[in-house]
């Protein structure tokens, strides 16, 4: 049989979401908000929270790079984001950022077990996450780097963690 690609107006998304959301510091940059969309669209998060300086979804460049998830994915924005933390927390989520800190580990050991409820948090391009929201956090997670580098695009680490973890849930 020929590896043939498949027309796309065919997909039918599952329609179960993860206990997985996403929450969003200070990432300022439309591109990066509209692909935090579009990763939380695809691999079935349960909402996305955009606080401090985050671009909105309104912003034409987010929706670009949203490619109409912006329409789709449950959001909210808020100013100060350890209020959105501390509720999340009492809802029963573990708040893990994604950052390499002092005391960050692989995301590849990050226990996860299905019917565990997670928000991951991601910080600013440049300054990463604040020292309040690590403080806030119950895990700090990094993505092992093999290059000269020690980080990448925050949609691209987003994607990473995401996929693992979703697939951790499963």
């Amino acid at each position: 049989m020929p590896n043939t690609q498949l027309d796309h107006r065919a997909h039918r998304p599952a329609s179960a979401r993860h206990a997985l959301c996403l929450l969003a510091h200070d990432v300022q940059r439309p591109a990066n908000v509209g692909s935090l969309f579009r990763i939380a669209d695809a691999l079935g998060l349960e909402k996305l929270y955009l606080t401090g300086r985050c671009c909105t979804p309104a912003h034409p460049k987010a929706r670009k790079a949203a490619r109409t998830t912006e329409q789709r994915m449950p959001y909210v924005q808020a100013g100060d984001p350890l209020p959105v933390v501390a509720a999340l927390k009492q809802a029963g989520y573990r708040i893990v950022s994604l950052e390499i800190s002092s005391t960050s580990i692989d995301l590849a050991e990050l226990p996860v077990a299905p019917g565990d409820r997670i928000c991951l948090v991601l910080g600013n391009e440049s300054a990463g996450v604040c020292q309040p929201l690590l403080d806030a956090s119950d895990a700090t997670v990094h993505i092992p780097m093999c290059g000269a580098n020690s980080s990448m695009n925050v949609a691209s680490a987003c994607a990473i963690a995401t996929y693992v973890i979703t697939g951790k849930l499963r």
